[in-house]
Order: structure tokens, then C-alpha cells, then sequence
């Protein structure tokens, strides 16, 4: 049969799906259609929920209990109650009448998919979506009565009273099985996932989710090779480079980095730290952030693409949520009236300020940060036991600021979602979709700002504003601010950035993956009485249950426990997970100028982050509730926005914090080769001390910031001058021509720099569609089906209608 033909009579995957599967991001089991999820009878019930088994039935809690699952009842729910020992479990079941008129809402609509196609039995994804839906929208009054005013009980709110202690839906054994089998192991790290089988078992937004982290992790690997490059070019020159050599054979006197204690030091001190940022700063850090930008580009475009492929075969292409949740609303309640949608001022206007007023805490944080470190500094350098802490208090006041910052990383993600929770609360947005986008947007941007306001501090701030010899700025009038790392303030940047990132994912997957499995494999030990009790129907793990069969009563039990000592989940669970992973893509992205191997940790994390997670979604945590989606929602807005920020950052970092210009403007205007066509001197001859100021001890304001003990070298000589890294006068301390020469070419190369970024990602975008030209005929095929079905039946009706007008008019003129 001809491609054609296969097109006109039979269903055809998308490219994009076979180019993943090729690259080994996805594994699909076969090339049939991925549309429609299995269609299995529940072997149990569609939502579970449990309470303590408490004898006292005049008990509040037990009298609302009863209430609530009465108001389930008259809408018609299935509710079957069973104990074991002190817990109840509510076993509920959704008639099929509901999943008829959802089929049907959804055939009326405008969001028609693969569900208005479904006959017979409902997808069990979609049953615990549906009831999970109507259980949270059921409400209860303190009398009894079922209403719908403001003071009404829902089902979170009756779960902080703990008139209910869980709420979950049953995992599948067989499913989850096979996901274990071919996904949810370490043995897979290295093979593509299965998303059509995660999508048929917890639903499209958490496949989407598991198909853009892949695809992420896929185009980190050319990230993380280039990084690597670049890294390597920087080590060809460690030891041939005419600025390290002329760092380690410096014999130059530096000025005190420090009140008091510490003393002049040479230059050549700094030779290991020179040939360390010789690593990742130099001239291929330029291509490099140029490549990332683009990259950042290409990954969201061709994302764009493979989602767009998946959404068609799943048909949920033309899917709006809000409709969606219209027709919910229907089913839960058909007398439902919605609210008209109102915006208030008074209350985006409040929200405003506490953001505001949120966000200034936060960067008082990173102020404090700075003060933390230059305390530190000062106390290292004057109080410390060890003279190696001594001699090097600039480093591990650095190093011991970065931990600090991890530290508050850890506290302030707790508090920015309880803000970011309020503020919500404060707008009440009148849908489901509104109230997740805002509150998204807000929890990243506190987020954001927490993680970053110390890296902007270090890479645009430390050492431009700290003064020098005979003038230094000082907090309080004691303590002087921190300088830049003798080596340069790339350096500062790398070490912070390096150490967050480190300690971020290591401890961040040790916990992830050690807290729910202790906390499961403990509360498997108290369910080995409900396993000795049931060996008719299935074993926890080795047997299979027939498809269909109903469990007996024991099996049963055996199941609602096994599920209920799994660790809890809600809304929470996948939020938290993109947010990581998207705050991750902010450091690949951002600063990469100022570290190359950024992609490299990224793309080993994620090697183990898709399985870690899908571990803790199969056998760990308890069943996530399938949600339906067709687009990872406002994620890819703040994606884009950070590829925006990441050109602005990375020009910055480029132009501002590392010595690539200062370099270039010697090599080409100040240095040897300037004025000469000699080919026999190397250009960057003179570099290092071309940077250095000279202070003259016999300044009485740099007396003043020095003490005589401070000014004496290791040989016991007294210094008459000192030098210090900065572009002054050596009389007066004002910036020479050179420095404004400098800063000029600064300027011009940021303002170049990111124009030509821009444009590239422009091109990149433009360059690569959104959406392929096979999905958007495949949708033109299946809509043409469609209305040609409508068309036919319409005319059938109309010729029936009519047949059956003619056959009453003749009835009629006989009669007569």
C-alpha cells in the first residue's frame, strides 16, 4: 500500500515521535496508534478514601464523615465501606451513567477527543480523574444540608480537621508492573521512556512532563560536550600562556587583602588560582555563551514540535481546559451557575505591593549574605587558629558565603510557596487554570530571585564598589568590603556557582530518593498480616490478577493498604518537580559564560532524575491522579523568559566580570604588538602588570587602612608601595583614560553581543516551526473525517424525516 493510501485508510505515528524513538528519547512498544489509553474494568474502586475507625458515632468528626459520604451517595456514587483494625477505608465507585454524559459533553463541545470516540468501558485514568474532580467538589454544612454558600466543608478542608486522614487512587498491579519492568529501574538510565504507557497510567500532563524532561536531557549531551571543549581549550594553555607565566613569575608586591592581620603578599601567591580560571575564562567562553543562547532557542522550538506531535496522536491537539473543567463542573452538579469573571484592582494592587515587599526581603537576604561574608573574612583573618585559614580567609569566607546561600535556598523554598499560596488566596482566581499559572509564576520569581540575587551580587557588584587603598568602603565604618578573588572575579562566580549546584542536586536526589524509600519500606512491615490472609486471589507482587476479576475481600484490603502506606502525594508533586528542573535550565543557561561544565552536571543529573523520579512515581508514592493537558502550561513562558535573560546575563558576564575585553583592548591598542608588525613577540606580553595600580605607603590616607605590622613581607622588608588590581591614578586614585577606554568597549561589545544573539535565536526560532506540516495535515484529515460523518448522518435524518412526512401526508389523502 502507498504512503497514501496508508494515510487515507490506516493511522500513521508522527515523524517527530519515530526521530525520538531514534534517538533513543522515547520507546515506544509499537506503531499503533497512541490515541486511545487501554480500556480495562476496574479490578477495585476509582478513589479510595480513609478514616480512623472510631466507636464513638456521636463524635463530630464521625457525624461529618457520614455527612459527606451521604451527599457522594445522592450524587450518586458507589460508596462501599470497609475496616481494618483502626482504619476505614470508603472504596468508591463511579457509575457508568457519569462517564456516558462526559463522553457526550465532550462529543457537544468544542474540545472533542479521543473519549467522544471511547465506547465501551471508561479508561481507568479517566475514572480517577473524573471522581477524583466530583470528591473535591462536594461539600458539606455543619447541619447537614448540602448547599453552595461560602461556608460549606469541601473534602480539604474536612482533611485538615482529620475527619478523613487520606484520600489516593489504587495503583494498577499489572501496569505498574510493566512500568517497573521497562521503566521504573536504574538498569534504564540509558534507554528511551515508554511515554505512551505513562501517559495511559497517570495521565498527559505527567507524559508531557517525563517527554520534555528527556528531550531536555537529550540536547544537554551537545551542551556538555562543547562546555567540555571549552573547558579543554583553556587547559591547552595552562601551561604555555604568557599571563599565567607571568602571574607565577611575578615578584610584584600586592596591597592587604584584609584590616589588620593580613599582611602584603606577592602576586606569585595566586599562581594556582591564575591557571584555574585560565580554564573557563578565555576566548572560547564567548562561543560558548553565544552557542547556549541559540541552544536555549532550538530546545524550546523543537520541543514545541515533539509535543505537538504527541498532543495529535493522543487527539487532544484542540483540548481547552477551561471547557474541561465546564463540563466536570456539569457532571459534579447540573444546576452549576459559574461566577462571572471580575477583576479587581484594589486586589491586584495588594498583591502587587506584597510581592514587592516579598522580593525586598529577599535581596535583604543576599545583603546580609554580604555582610555575613566580609565578617567572616575579617574574623578568619584575625581570630582564626590555623594559619592556613588565615592566609586564605578570602576563599573560605567565599566558600563558607556559598554554603549559607545553599542553606537559606533550602529554608526560603518553604516560605516563598506559603507567600506565593497567600497571594493566590488574596486574587482568587475564578478557575483552576488561572490560580496554577499565577501561582507558578510567582513561586518562580521568588524562587528565582533566592537563587540568584547572591550570583548577580557576585558577578556585577563584588569588587566595583568595595574603593581602594586610602579609600576603602566600609559597612559601619569598620569593616571593609570584600574584594574580587586576586585571579579575577570570574572566579568568585565559578566557585559560587559550582558549589550551589553541587550540593543542590546531590542533596537534593540523596533525599529525594532515601526519605520516601525509608518511610515506605517502614510501613510495609505492618501490612504482613493483611499478605498472610490473602493467597486466593493474588501474592504483593508475583501473581497476576485476571483481567476484569473481581478481588476477594481480604485481597482487597491487602490493596488499600498496600497503597495507603505509600508516601502521600498532591498538587504539589509534579509542580515541585518542574520547578527544579527549570531552575536548573536557569543555571545552564545564565551564567554559563562564567561556568562551562554546567551542561555536564545538568545532563548527569537528569540521567539519574528521570529514573529517580519514576521510581518514587511507581513504586514509592502513591498513584498520582491523572490530569489531562496538551502543553506543559505556563512553563514554557518562563522557559522563554529565560533564554531572554540568559543572552542580557551571559553579555554582561562576558563584558563586565571576566578580562576577555581588558584583554582584547591590550592586545589590539595598549600591548607590544600595538604599534609593531613584529611577529616575534607574544601580544599579551606586559597584560598583568598593564592592570595593577601602584598606592605609596606615604599616602597618609592609605596609612590610615594599613597598619606598619600589615606592610612587612615575608623577608621582613618594609614595603614603600603596594599594588592593588584596578585602572587609578597613582597619584590622585581617578580612573585613567584607559579604564573609560575600557568601559566604552564594554559597553559597545554587551550592546553587540546581544544583537547578534537575539538575532540568531530570531533565525533559530523562525527556522524551526512550531507545530510539523505532517500534524497540521493529519488534523485537517481527521476534522474533514468528522464533519463528513456529520454530513452523512444529517442528510440519513433528513431523508428519514422526510420519507416519514410524505408516508403521514399519503396516510392523510387516502383517509379523506
Amino acid at each position: 500500500m502507498s504512503r497514501k493510501d496508508s494515510k487515507k485508510f490506516g493511522h500513521r505515528r508522527q515523524g517527530s515521535i519515530d526521530l525520538l524513538e531514534v534517538m533513543g528519547v522515547v520507546r515506544e512498544s509499537s506503531t499503533e496508534t497512541l490515541a486511545m489509553p487501554p480500556v480495562n474494568n476496574p479490578l477495585s474502586f476509582d478513589y479510595v478514601l480513609v478514616a480512623k475507625n472510631v466507636d464513638d458515632e456521636s463524635r463530630e468528626l464521625v457525624r461529618k464523615r457520614v455527612q459527606f459520604i451521604d451527599a457522594l451517595k445522592n450524587k450518586n456514587l458507589q460508596v462501599k465501606k470497609m475496616i481494618s483494625d483502626d482504619k476505614v477505608f470508603y472504596g468508591i465507585t463511579a457509575p457508568s451513567d457519569v462517564f456516558d454524559k462526559y463522553r457526550y459533553l465532550l462529543k457537544v463541545s468544542d474540545t472533542c477527543n479521543w473519549s467522544c470516540e471511547q465506547q465501551g468501558t471508561v479508561a481507568q485514568s479517566t475514572r480517577i480523574r473524573l471522581v477524583d474532580f466530583i470528591l473535591n467538589h462536594t461539600s458539606i454544612e455543619n447541619d447537614g444540608e448540602f448547599t453552595s454558600v461560602d461556608n460549606d466543608e469541601y473534602l480539604p478542608d474536612l482533611m485538615k480537621k482529620n475527619v478523613f486522614e487520606a484520600e489516593f487512587c489504587l495503583h494498577e498491579k499489572k501496569d505498574q508492573k510493566e512500568l517497573r519492568t521497562s521503566w521504573a529501574r536504574w538498569t534504564a538510565c540509558f534507554q528511551g521512556q515508554p511515554i505512551s504507557q505513562v501517559r495511559e497510567y497517570f495521565g498527559e500532563k505527567v507524559a508531557l512532563y517525563y517527554l520534555w524532561l528527556g528531550w531536555y536531557t537529550f540536547l544537554l549531551i551537545p551542551a556538555a560536550f562543547i562546555g567540555v571543549v571549552v573547558f579543554l581549550y583553556g587547559l591547552s594553555f595552562y601551561q604555555t600562556s604568557p599571563l599565567i607565566k607571568e602571574v607565577c613569575d611575578s615578584d610584584t608586591i600586592m596591597c592587604p587583602l584584609c584590616d589588620k592581620t593580613c599582611k602584603v603578599w606577592q602576586l606569585s601567591d595566586t599562581c594556582t588560582y591564575a591557571k584555574l580560571s585560565r580554564l573557563f575564562d578565555n576566548g572560547g567562553t564567548v562561543a560558548f555563551a553565544m552557542f547556549m543562547a541559540v541552544w536555549a532557542t532550538v530546545f524550546l522550538e523543537f520541543w514545541k514540535r515533539h509535543r505537538a506531535s504527541y498532543v495529535s496522536e493522543w487527539s487532544v491537539f484542540d483540548w481547552c481546559e477551561e471547557e474541561e473543567e465546564l463540563i466536570l463542573e456539569l457532571l459534579n452538579d447540573p444546576e452549576y451557575d459559574p461566577e462571572d469573571d471580575e477583576h479587581s484592582y484594589l486586589c491586584s494592587t495588594v498583591v502587587l505591593i506584597l510581592t514587592t515587599i516579598m522580593l525586598l526581603l529577599i535581596i535583604g537576604l543576599t545583603h546580609a549574605l554580604v555582610v555575613f561574608r566580609v565578617i567572616a573574612l575579617f574574623l578568619f583573618a584575625e581570630y582564626s587558629p590555623w594559619q592556613f585559614l588565615k592566609d586564605n580567609s578570602s576563599m573560605a569566607a567565599l566558600m563558607l558565603g556559598a554554603v549559607l546561600h545553599y542553606i537559606i535556598i533550602t529554608v526560603m523554598t518553604r516560605v516563598n510557596r506559603i507567600v506565593a499560596m497567600k497571594l493566590c488566596q488574596i486574587e482568587k482566581g475564578n478557575s483552576l487554570t488561572a490560580a496554577e499559572r499565577s501561582f507558578t509564576v510567582k513561586m518562580f520569581i521568588f524562587q528565582f530571585f533566592t537563587l540568584f540575587s547572591s550570583l548577580i551580587y557576585t558577578a556585577f557588584f563584588l569588587g566595583r564598589i568595595n574603593g581602594h587603598p586610602g579609600g576603602y568602603v566600609r559597612i559601619s565604618g569598620k569593616w571593609r568590603l570584600e574584594e574580587c578573588h586576586p585571579s579575577g572575579c570570574l572566579t568568585d562566580l565559578f566557585i559560587q556557582m559550582s558549589i550551589i549546584m553541587v550540593l543542590k542536586q546531590i542533596f537534593n536526589n540523596v533525599f529525594e530518593y532515601t526519605g520516601p524509600w525509608c518511610k515506605s519500606w517502614l510501613k510495609r512491615k505492618q501490612t504482613g498480616k493483611q499478605k498472610r490472609m490473602c493467597s486466593r486471589c493474588c501474592d504483593e507482587e508475583t501473581s497476576e490478577t485476571k483481567q476484569g476479576a473481581e478481588l476477594c475481600e481480604n485481597c482487597k484490603l491487602l490493596e488499600l493498604n498496600r497503597n495507603y502506606t505509600l508516601n502521600k502525594v498532591d498538587s504539589f508533586s509534579l509542580f515541585d518537580e518542574f520547578l527544579e528542573m527549570v531552575i536548573q535550565f536557569s543555571f545552564t543557561t545564565i551564567f554559563v559564560a562564567a561556568f562551562p561544565l554546567a551542561p555536564l552536571l545538568a545532563l548527569l543529573n537528569n540521567i539519574i532524575e528521570i529514573r529517580l523520579d519514576a521510581i518514587k512515581m511507581v513504586c514509592l508514592e502513591r498513584r498520582l491522579v491523572p490530569k489531562k493537558t496538551n502543553d506543559i502550561g505556563v512553563w514554557i513562558d518562563v522557559l522563554e523568559a529565560i533564554g531572554v535573560f540568559a543572552v542580557i546575563a551571559n553579555g554582561l558576564v562576558i563584558g563586565i566580570t571576566s578580562d576577555f575585553i581588558p584583554r582584547l583592548v591590550y592586545r589590539y591598542h595598549y600591548g607590544p604588538c600595538a604599534n609593531s608588525s613584529s611577529t616575534d613577540i607574544d601580544c599579551m606580553v606586559g597584560y598583568i602588570n598593564n592592570t595593577l595600580s601602584i598606592a605609596r605607603i606615604d599616602d597618609e590616607n592609605v596609612r590610615k587602612d594599613f597598619q606598619p605590622t600589615q606592610l612587612v613581607t615575608p623577608d621582613g622588608v618594609n614595603v614603600t608601595h603596594c599594588s592593588y588590581k584596578d585602572y587609578r591614578n597613582n597619584e590622585d586614585f581617578s580612573f585613567t583614560p584607559q579604564f573609560w577606554f575600557i568601559l566604552a568597549i564594554r559597553l559597545g561589545f554587551i550592546i553587540l553581543f546581544e544583537h547578534v544573539v537575539v538575532i540568531f535565536k530570531s533565525v533559530a526560532g523562525w527556522f524551526v516551526p512550531s507545530s510539523p506540516l505532517e500534524v497540521k495535515n493529519c488534523r485537517r484529515r481527521v476534522k474533514l473525517k468528522r464533519l463528513r460523518e456529520e454530513l452523512n448522518g444529517c442528510t440519513s435524518r433528513n431523508i428519514t424525516e422526510n420519507f416519514n412526512c410524505n408516508t403521514s401526508e399519503k396516510g392523510h389523502y387516502r383517509t379523506k
